[in-house]
């Protein structure tokens, strides 16, 4: 997983009048969770653009009075018309307890049914699983070189090392399925 440092400076203000002056400033209101206490403090706007703009899974070293914490992204809010950041909150994790984390999927090899002439579509972008943030990688491969024309491969197929799946077992993460092209070849075969 990769890490970004970030530097923060505790808030004592809150509220809609104080987070909207914060913002003028240029940071970023945060909250950190997770921990012994809840944790208040602001980011430079500037810093956080690699962690906000980025697909990757991102532990964040935010460095607060002096104290150094680890955490991940867990919520962001953005403005509904200008798009600028509002709000951030994050999780704080720890070396022996376990985080429940969404991780993007990439799809490895060429299925057998895209040979045969199907398409191959990604219905599950990302899949939550809980493990500790040690064993938890960048994305998860998904080898469908043996997925047939017409089937699928749902979340109880899959399984990785340290992690628990925690989407629904009979969810579908990717599939092949039949064009029209595919259809009328399998047609004519049939006369």
């Amino acid at each position: 997983m990769k890490t970004l440092a970030l530097n923060a400076v505790a808030r004592t203000n809150f509220g809609k009048k104080a987070s909207k002056e914060i913002r003028n400033t240029g940071y970023i209101p945060c909250v950190m969770y997770g921990g012994e206490e809840t944790l208040h403090f602001q980011i430079k706007d500037d810093e956080l653009r690699a962690l906000l703009y980025s697909p990757d899974v991102v532990v964040v070293e935010i460095s607060l009075e002096g104290k150094l914490y680890k955490a991940i992204l867990k919520e962001s809010q953005f403005h509904p018309v200008k798009d600028t950041t509002l709000h951030l909150d994050f999780l704080q994790v720890f070396e022996n307890k376990p985080i429940v984390i969404d991780i993007p999927v990439k799809l490895n090899g060429l299925a057998n049914g895209v040979k045969a002439g199907g398409k191959l579509s990604l219905d599950m972008r990302k899949l939550r699983v809980k493990g500790l943030y040690t064993n938890v990688p960048e994305c998860l491969n998904i080898d469908v070189t043996n997925l047939e024309l017409g089937k699928t491969i749902q979340v109880g197929a899959l399984n990785f090392e340290n992690l628990e799946m925690m989407n629904a077992k009979n969810a579908v993460v990717c599939a092949v399925k039949l064009t029209r092209a595919a259809r009328g070849a399998q047609a004519q075969q049939n006369r």
